[in-house]
Parts: structure tokens; sequence; C-alpha cells
């Protein structure tokens, strides 16, 4: 079992950054490959990026890509998302969840059926 806390949200203008922080307890944090995603009001959970076991592979979608950054410490047993350059629609509340994974490349980018979830965080970005 593998328990995941998510920190790091908040109030941020737009163009700012935050830093998210998905901490993770219990069983081989290594043998999970992790994603983070979000949920806005009214919209569907959106996935956002993915990281596999090893740190070495990495995957986002469009609506990121080139301003949010995965990565991960698992000497640490955590997973970061850098956001910069911030916009009013990135207003959602983030969550990260874990997939167990059998090869260390391997990351997962779908919004469900993954193995554990961290609580989430809301992240407001005003205009």
């Amino acid at each position: 079992q593998v328990h995941l806390v998510v920190s790091g949200g908040g109030l941020v203008q737009a163009g700012g950054s935050l830093r998210l922080s998905c901490a993770a307890s219990g069983r081989a944090f290594s043998e999970y490959a992790i994603s983070w995603l979000r949920l806005a009001p009214g919209n569907e959970r959106e996935f956002l990026a993915a990281i596999g076991r090893s740190g070495d592979t990495t995957y986002y979608a469009d609506s990121v890509k080139g301003r949010f950054t995965i990565s991960r410490d698992n000497a640490k047993n955590t997973v970061y998302l850098q956001m910069n350059s911030l916009k009013p629609e990135d207003t959602a509340v983030y969550y990260c969840a874990a997939k167990e994974t059998r090869y260390s490349g391997t990351y997962y980018t779908g919004i469900d059926k993954y193995d554990h979830w961290g609580q989430g965080t809301q992240v407001t970005v005003s205009s």
C-alpha cells in the first residue's frame, strides 16, 4: 500500500509559478509510475504529466507542455510538478496518482484506474 500526500497548492497571479509535491509512504515508491492530474469545476478530470519509475521518462499533455515540469526524487519518495507561466485556466484541484508498472521507463497517461491517489491540492490562478 502507498499513501500519497499532496502539498504546495495556493493562490498565485497569472504568470507566476508554484511547485507541487507528492510525497509517498508505505510500499516501495520506486515501483510506481506517477502522474499528475487536475479537476476544475464543470470539467472532466484532466491528465497533465507522467513520469516513469526511474524518472528518466516523462510525458506531458499539450495543455501544459513547455510550462510544467514533472520530476521525482526516489531517495525522498517524492514527485514534483513545477508549474510556470500559470494561467487562470490552470485553476483546479491537482492530484497525484500512482500506477504500479513492470518496467522502469513505463508511465501511464490515463485519467483513472490508478492504484493510489493523493488527496488533492487547490491551485487558484488570478488574472
